[in-house]
């Protein structure tokens, strides 16, 4: 039983993408072909260096930049840190941590998961600088609902409100040597993929769609697709990846424009890829976290 909210129709923010460091994962990205952002850093320790896409979303990978700091923050019960170090001890420092609603409503959606019994902890308002192009600096202020099962000890989900969104202009973020222009599809693995269906639903506020070999979920903006661990296990790039049977964050397939101008940027950069038919995939690597593929 899926108890969808007609009203409760979110779109994908950003992923979450736990890395060792972040000078690393910034040549391993650009390698790929992505532009990168200045490095900007939290108040309660981690800093990211995010990838901007023309569709709204982005990805956030995610360093310890501070260690005390964020110790301190997850001894204060800030549950971000708090389910970034689960995620840590269980998966270690490189992986797909986090899928992120856009929200208008944070308190709502944290309210809904308490009731849902789904809440994964307090929320959290917060405010960080960030750098602009032009070399000054603007500040943006943020409200976070958190939302996990109780078996998921690693992967998580959260709402994200911008109450004063930072005011940068991205339009040169979100241009990309490979092509890409946005998330097409989010992929994620489990043993039994409809226990978390409720899950999913209760976040993005649509109830799934079951396939032969798991689940999807239609948002405004991505697909969200949780297949079966041996599915995922046979995925091109995933055969020597130890995947668990909770809920897993596998990879994430990108829109481009033209397949054969990013299998040019791979193979020029040195990049390993394997193609199966109209898409090109990378399997995980440092830096990188999940496995990425690309299709038109």
């Amino acid at each position: 039983m899926f108890s969808a909210d007609s009203a409760i129709t979110q779109s994908v923010d950003h992923l979450v993408l736990p890395v060792s460091g972040l000078e690393s994962t910034r040549d391993r990205l650009v390698s790929l072909g992505f532009t990168v952002a200045a490095d900007a850093r939290h108040p309660f320790g981690t800093e990211n260096a995010c990838v901007f896409f023309s569709d709204g979303t982005y990805l956030e990978p995610l360093a310890i930049g501070d260690k005390a700091v964020y110790k301190s923050s997850i001894d204060a019960t800030n549950s971000f840190t708090r389910r970034d170090q689960l995620f840590r001890a269980a998966r270690g420092a490189e992986g797909f941590s986090a899928i992120v609603a856009k929200t208008s409503d944070a308190v709502s959606d944290h309210a809904r998961f308490e009731a849902r019994h789904m809440s994964a902890g307090s929320m959290l308002q917060f405010s960080r600088p960030m750098k602009k192009p032009d070399g000054t600096t603007g500040e943006g202020r943020f409200l976070l609902s958190f939302a996990a099962e109780a078996r998921m000890r690693a992967f998580f989900l959260f709402s994200c409100q911008r109450l004063v969104a930072l005011p940068v202009d991205r339009s040169a973020l979100e241009k990309h040597a490979n092509g890409v222009s946005g998330i097409g599809t989010i992929i994620l693995s489990a043993k039994r993929p409809a226990d978390y269906a409720e899950l999913i639903t209760a976040v993005f506020g649509k109830p799934p769609q079951l396939l032969a070999d798991g689940v999807t979920f239609e948002t405004r903006n991505a697909r969200i697709t949780i297949l079966t661990t041996e599915v995922a296990q046979a995925l091109p790039g995933m055969e020597d990846v130890v995947i668990p049977h909770e809920l897993y964050g596998a990879g994430i397939v990108y829109t481009v424009a033209d397949l054969a101008v990013t299998e040019a940027l791979l193979a020029a950069n040195g990049v390993a890829s394997t193609r199966t038919g109209g898409r090109i995939t990378v399997a995980p690597a440092s830096g990188q976290g999940a496995f990425f593929a690309f299709e038109e």
